[in-house]
């Protein structure tokens, strides 16, 4: 390591500016037009990296007492609030914005224009996919029987919505588009397209049926709220909304079917 603040062995893109006591390390790549705030801590040292650079993608911004290990890598446009941790070995695509106080332990993968507001704990080898909301004070976990050398990861489909305070449990699955309400304590996997609250946290409904009547709003979100995604970012919502239409129809289609089943069978034995 250089013993100036910024190191010369960091390779720093053009238009970069990097704030008042913040320090970069050597195995450093800071993107063109980045901006990295006071009182950070850019690419520190740990084995486990095992040599991998920190790579901070173009038109990013760190805001200040952020600290960030090598051996990650993040895509175009990331944003931070103040005083967040990422330990070695993310990846996350583009778009990423990470909410004051947020940690995300490595370990893990994050697809694009993923939301984490502030405090959010992101525990090891999480996987996340795109356009997922993390609201404040989430907490993921991965060890079933603390404190053991046990990892079972979390993994959370696209257009996953975990509202504030909720806790998920080792191992599970959050379905595509499933909602999970405030405080919950999510214990086992949530099927695609359901909305679940509670502790434990239990189906109350299917995602097209979870509708705000005073406010008149439905969900998947992208019907009611978009505000701040680029335009390039609208085809791949458009996809993943439609899928979530996809299973939609196909659960209303099981449900009719085993409707019209159990009725069939009542006629056939009142016949009888």
């Amino acid at each position: 390591m250089s013993n100036l603040p910024v190191s010369s062995r960091a390779r720093i893109g053009k238009n970069v500016s990097i704030g008042p006591f913040t320090i970069v390390h050597d195995n450093v790549v800071i993107e063109d037009n980045t901006r990295i705030d006071s009182h950070c801590v850019i690419g520190t040292p740990t084995p486990l990296a095992e040599g991998r650079p920190l790579t901070i993608g173009p038109d990013s911004h760190i805001r200040s007492h952020s600290i960030f290990y090598e051996g990650s890598e993040f895509g175009p446009h990331l944003v931070t609030g103040h005083a967040v941790l990422v330990r070695e070995n993310c990846k996350a695509g583009s778009y990423l914005q990470v909410g004051s106080r947020s940690e995300i332990q490595g370990p893990c993968t994050i697809g694009n224009y993923v939301r984490l507001h502030s405090e959010v704990h992101v525990s090891e080898s999480t996987q996340i996919g795109h356009f997922v909301w993390l609201f404040p004070r989430v907490q993921f976990t991965n060890d079933p029987l603390p404190p053991s050398n046990i990892r079972e990861a979390v993994r959370l489909k696209d257009m996953v919505v975990i509202a504030t305070g909720s806790i998920l449990l080792p191992g599970i699955t959050i379905g595509l588009g499933a909602f999970v309400g405030a405080g919950s304590v999510v214990r086992s996997d949530v099927p695609d397209i359901h909305c679940v609250s509670g502790n434990p946290a239990l189906i109350f409904s299917t995602l097209d049926k979870l509708f705000n009547y005073e406010h008149g709003l439905s969900y998947p979100w992208p019907k009611h709220f978009i505000r701040g995604y680029p335009e390039e970012s609208l085809p791949l919502m458009d996809t993943i909304v439609g899928k979530i239409g996809d299973k939609i129809k196909d659960y209303r289609e099981i449900k009719a079917g085993r409707l019209v089943a159990r009725e069939g069978t009542s006629v056939g034995n009142d016949e009888g």
